[in-house]
């Protein structure tokens, strides 16, 4: 008989545990699921492949999918972004701020600094799909679900003794969403299909058996209207027997056995033809059978998502309710460990659905899903380089899921074309930069707003991405030839940029800000945002230089420029305590202007970068637990989705497992919804409702993550920060700084085994609570920890 999928993922955990006389954790599967149908965009469910999105709403009598695609993208390449008068205002700003007139200087960078939006665009939304199912009498048992081990959502009910019987799925390797219909009563469907009014300008005509949208993607919000891409929809409705016809703008299906559906997307972003695209993709889908398109959705989803397994504990009866009921209950201060591994797949699950090896885009705010609400709005659903997008790829490498980085490093080695132009334009320096935000097109210039529009080093901190992606896979031939000319050049741009202090003769950027926060001016008593030398500046020009340094090393080149980024790092702004024992946010100990304030951009230094630590500099890090405690504590404090994953992330490096456990319940429970999707909290910057934001679960996963393993300094530390409410479980398959697969499983709150496989040969530091040993390991070869060497009992 051949192994099924599930003996198949025991396979190596199972044998090595079993020799170690561990219980094997079960797996199983893990369906989000609901007993009604979903009324709001955000109780949707998402399905995607990397580049085509739908939400699912799983009605009875009118299914309606919520259709998108990542490049369709308002707006254009911009010319004339960068303020002319920048480059000679630069040097006057300095001088104003170390003169210490803030305000004065604040409003020459309002004048002087600031970039133009044009037709920066926005991602937008396209269509709803909509079928009306035809059937008489009451229906009962209903049941609407995303199974995360096939990456398939279905809904099921039933009209008396007759089943109907939905699936759909985002398949990848055919790229084309797929909808199956199906009935227990032979010629059992009748139904009508048909685009809803779509979101953007556009055309729909109908053929034989088949629907077409041919639109542009213009919004008048972001751009002005008449640019943006061009895109094709096109829905190929298969019926198994029945009665086929097109009439009055819709696909009528009478009496059919099962009924499939293609969907496919395409627009002409880099130069791409959205019709022919459309008719290749779906011929050669039409030409295979339902049950192969499914086969090999499943085995290609699942080469991915089954990499990592994970449990967290039991949470006993509740784990059978529907997720909104669990939700409910952990709202009412229950704990539900289940839910949390869940919520942990989950965000690996949207990452494989939103971010693919050969995705044209990375995830942007929404990922590849779009509600139209940032897209309506003055965020624009795009890039923000101020955290959020970063941490939509704070899972990839530590959740084993390497290859779906892939899209960002290619978004950040346009920003190296295009942020060259803007170092010249704006500073005349050489090497590349960009600032908070950026878009399809490539934006690198400043943002058009104070208090967020002049982050410098927004560049740098996507740019880091590939150092970890490097630090995580060793792979040579990538940092030579993709990370290290990017990061090269990023360095050559603040070497040529930072300035002398004219006091403490540190190396300063500036004028630049702490995003999005704002300071007390001490020569005026107002608000005010720019600033010489914020802290998250420091931070992120020292983790720069620093890989540069080494990335050099490692290549044995560029001997003349590093010693030169030796010296600037060396004369960089310590780290700085404030007079409330806090990390200080600027170079001065200003007083905060919103101590409520949600962004903890200073904090990088804790994570994800690995400048503070309890252990290396436990001043630091006990002042970064003040800063920490000071704003959450307030009581306005602008508690929303991102941030609330911060606090995860934050509190398990301070090595603080019930901390982090308990800001992980309060974004599971407050921050997402019904769906688990995250979401930015109405109220809170300019928004006027809950908006959906996939930062929250992919940053909260990495925080799971990041309890149960860390790998900073050559030290691979298990359990790091465990909470109480989580005494046994076992995770397999993280992925760990330095080619490391690692496997851990606990009992009663200690240790009980852990399980290394590196990618090469290595030598590795091991920790557990205060106790190391040093180990060597073979190449692709499962080496068990003794836990002897922890002073922990082995697991019988």
């Amino acid at each position: 008989m051949k192994p099924s999928r599930r003996d198949f993922l025991l396979g190596a955990m199972a044998t090595a545990a079993l020799n170690r006389g561990l219980a094997v954790p079960e797996i199983r599967e893990t369906p989000i699921w609901f007993q009604r149908p979903a009324d709001r965009w955000l109780q949707a469910l998402p399905v995607g492949n990397g580049r085509l999105g739908a939400m699912v709403f799983g009605g009875t009598n009118r299914e309606r999918l919520h259709l998108t695609e990542s490049t369709l993208w308002s707006g254009t390449p911009g010319v004339h972004d960068v303020n002319p008068a920048a480059r000679e205002s630069i040097s006057d700003i300095r001088s104003l701020f170390f003169a210490g007139r803030y305000t004065e200087a604040e409003e020459l960078c309002r004048k002087n600094l600031l970039g133009s939006e044009g037709q920066f665009g926005t991602a937008v939304p396209m269509v709803f799909l909509e079928i009306e199912t035809i059937f008489a009498g009451e229906i009962s048992r209903y049941r609407r679900s995303l199974d995360l081990d096939e990456a398939i959502a279905r809904v099921e009910f039933a009209t008396g003794d007759v089943i109907f019987h939905r699936e759909v799925f985002a398949s990848h390797p055919a790229g084309v969403i797929v909808v199956r219909m199906t009935s227990t009563k032979p010629g059992g469907l009748s139904c009508n299909i048909a685009f809803g009014e779509p979101w953007l300008p556009g055309e729909i005509t109908v053929g034989a058996g088949s629907l077409a949208l041919k639109g542009n993607a213009w919004e008048s919000l972001h751009s002005d209207g008449r640019h943006g891409t061009q895109f094709e929809c096109q829905v190929r409705v298969i019926p198994e027997s029945g009665d086929i016809h097109s009439a009055n703008g819709k696909i009528t299906v009478q009496a059919a056995n099962a009924i499939t559906l293609l969907i496919a997307v395409a627009s002409d972003f880099r130069g791409g033809r959205p019709e022919q695209e459309c008719v290749k993709t779906i011929d050669a889908a039409s030409g295979r059978s339902y049950q192969s398109l499914r086969e090999t959705h499943i085995a290609d989803y699942g080469a991915l998502y089954h990499r990592v397994s994970i449990d967290l504990g039991r949470s006993g009866g509740i784990s059978t309710l529907p997720i909104d009921e669990r939700r409910k209950r952990l709202v009412a201060s229950g704990d539900d460990p289940e839910l949390c591994a869940l919520f942990f797949q989950y965000g690996r699950y949207l990452t494989i659905a939103g971010s693919r090896e050969d995705s044209p885009l990375p995830l942007a705010l929404q990922g590849i899903w779009n509600d139209g609400l940032a897209a309506g709005m003055g965020w624009t659903d795009d890039f923000h380089l101020d955290i959020n997008t970063q941490q939509n790829y704070w899972l990839c490498e530590v959740g084993n899921l390497s290859e779906c980085h892939a899209p960002l490093a290619k978004l950040v080695e346009g920003l190296h074309v295009s942020g060259t132009q803007t170092a010249r334009q704006m500073y005349d320096a050489e090497g590349w930069v960009a600032h908070v935000v950026t878009n399809a097109w490539g934006y690198s210039a400043p943002g058009w707003g104070l208090g967020w529009g002049m982050f410098v080093t927004g560049g740098v901190w996507i740019a880091l991405q590939l150092w970890k992606h490097f630090r995580f896979t060793g792979d040579q031939a990538f940092l030579r030839d993709k990370a290290y000319p990017v990061l090269r050049d990023a360095s050559r741009f603040f070497l040529s940029y930072m300035v002398e202090h004219p006091t403490k003769k540190w190396l300063v950027t500036g004028p630049s800000n702490s995003p999005e926060n704002w300071f007390v001016a001490p020569d005026t008593g107002k608000p005010c945002s720019d600033s010489m030398g914020p802290t998250c500046d420091r931070v992120l020009v020292y983790s720069l230089l620093s890989a540069c340094i080494q990335a050099s090393e490692s290549l044995g080149i560029d001997e003349k420029l590093r010693a030169e980024m030796v010296n600037a790092r060396d004369r960089l702004p310590p780290l700085q305590i404030g007079k409330y024992g806090q990390l200080q946010e600027w170079l001065e100990d200003f007083d905060e202007a919103e101590p409520n304030h949600r962004h903890t951009s200073h904090l990088i230094a804790l994570y994800p970068e690995d400048q503070i630590s309890p252990d290396k500099t436990p001043v630091l890090a006990a002042a970064a637990r003040v800063t920490l405690e000071r704003r959450i504590h307030q009581p306005n404090w602008e508690d929303t989705e991102w941030s609330r994953a911060n606090l995860v992330n934050y509190y398990a490096r301070l090595r603080d497992g019930d901390a982090a456990h308990l800001h992980l319940r309060g974004l599971i429970a407050h921050a997402a919804d019904d769906s688990l999707l995250t979401y930015s909290r109405g109220g809170v910057a300019g928004a006027e409702s809950n908006i959906f934001a996939i930062d929250g679960n992919t940053a909260g996963a990495a925080g799971i993550a990041e309890m149960l393993l860390q790998s900073h300094s050559g030290v691979l530390h298990l359990l790091p920060a465990l909470p109480s409410k989580w005494p046994t479980g076992s995770v397999r398959g993280l992925r760990a700084r330095g080619g490391f697969t690692v496997s851990i499983f606990w009992q009663n709150g200690h240790l009980s085994s852990a399980i290394v496989m590196a990618d090469r040969e290595a030598d590795l530091t091991v920790r557990y609570q205060s106790r190391t040993t040093k180990i060597h390991l073979p190449a692709k070869m499962e080496h068990p920890i003794p836990v002897a060497i922890f002073g922990e009992r082995e697991a019988g």
